[in-house]
């Protein structure tokens, strides 16, 4: 196996360098090809079990290169395996071989097909949308790399795949997450990749355990899960989850509401009988506090006392009343003053005819009819 640079690819606002790894099986050539955003261990782990579940079985042996999380130094030219490497190959039953150092042409199979990758699936490829590559590669090696007749075999590794003789997977997947311990701030977050993650907030400023996967985030209160995320490659972001702020904005919420009912009860003795009726006639009462409140600051303390006591004696419960009693005081309506006509007074004399009453008359005098 190897890792190979393709460049890079746009992840929100940034740039991320696209790697990917690719594992060639000795006898058949068959490919296997994965595209990630980082050479990570969990990265490195995850490649390897997705190449044994697509080829349906583990080789014997893996070579590797002389990168850290395969090898991590040198003892007396033998080499210093990453001791979660040696874990995984423990698990699935292979062996590493690690190549000497400066030594890439002893894994020559797979360093060609890092080249073959790079002139024939990435040439000309767009590579805009880091989430379109993968389905494109798979579609690409089972309709070309893996189909196509190879130069030195002159069969096609899939045709010669039917011969390698693969160890039967193991029937339970490896728990390829790295664990660390990531201490949280002040604003119940964490960081990853320059990237912050929130927790609950009542685990603001503690110490959790993190496990780390390629495409997820899952954080543990010894063995309790308190908040899971999906991971994101984008740089100095942050990410929230509601309901782990929840709780903070509804003591908040509660603070202020406690705050406001003081102040409520700070008016006029009367203050907290008057909240009583509010809460016993109107659905909300809360809101009739609020604006009253609001109201002091507008018209002044003494008014909305006293307008709370008048009200309190008319039995009239309501943020409404408050605000008309007020707007009334403030301004009251304007004494009605004499009448002044706009016109002379000989214009406004009006001579109508005498009504005509004959016709009463003549009504009264007309011969009744005879009855038959």
């Amino acid at each position: 196996m190897d890792w190979g640079c393709a460049g890079s690819v746009p992840v929100g606002s940034t740039r991320r360098r696209l790697s990917f790894f690719l594992m060639v099986l000795a006898f058949s050539r068959k490919l296997y090809l994965e595209f990630t955003l980082a050479e990570t261990l969990e990265h490195f782990l995850c490649c390897h079990q997705h190449a044994f579940e697509y080829f349906g079985g583990v080789v014997r042996q893996v070579w590797v290169d002389n990168c850290k999380v395969a090898v991590l130094s040198r003892a007396a030219g033998s080499p210093v395996l990453n001791p979660r490497y040696l874990d995984f190959a423990n698990h699935h039953g292979f062996q590493i071989r690690a190549c000497g150092v400066g030594q890439p042409q002893e894994k020559g199979r797979v360093e060609n097909g890092v080249g073959y990758v790079k002139k024939n699936f990435l040439n000309g490829l767009d590579l805009s949308d880091f989430q379109l590559v993968n389905p494109a590669a798979r579609y690409w090696l089972d309709t070309v790399a893996n189909v196509r007749v190879h130069g030195q075999t002159h069969k096609t590794p899939q045709e010669l795949f039917a011969q390698e003789k693969l160890r039967p997977l193991h029937p339970l997947p490896y728990e390829a997450a790295v664990l660390e311990t990531v201490r949280v701030n002040s604003q119940f977050r964490f960081q990853v990749d320059s990237n912050r993650y929130s927790v609950p907030c009542h685990y603001a400023s503690s110490r959790l355990t993190l496990k780390r996967w390629p495409d997820r985030l899952l954080v543990y209160d010894q063995d309790k899960l308190v908040a899971e995320h999906v991971r994101r490659y984008d740089r100095n972001q942050d990410y929230e989850l509601p309901d782990h702020v929840a709780p903070l904005l509804l003591h908040r919420k509660k603070a202020r509401e406690q705050k406001l009912f003081l102040r409520f009860l700070a008016l006029c003795p009367k203050a907290h009988e008057y909240y009583q009726q509010l809460e016993a006639r109107r659905l909300n009462p809360k809101h009739h506090v609020q604006k009253i409140v609001a109201l002091s600051e507008l018209y002044g303390v003494e008014a909305v006392a006293r307008a709370l006591e008048d009200a309190f004696t008319y039995q009239a419960f309501s943020c409404e009343y408050i605000a008309n009693l007020l707007q009334q005081r403030q301004h009251p309506p304007e004494e009605p003053g004499a009448l002044h006509l706009t016109r002379q007074q000989d214009l406004l004399e009006l001579e109508l005819p005498a009504p005509d009453l004959s016709i009463y008359d003549a009504k009264h005098t007309a011969t009744p009819a005879t009855n038959s």
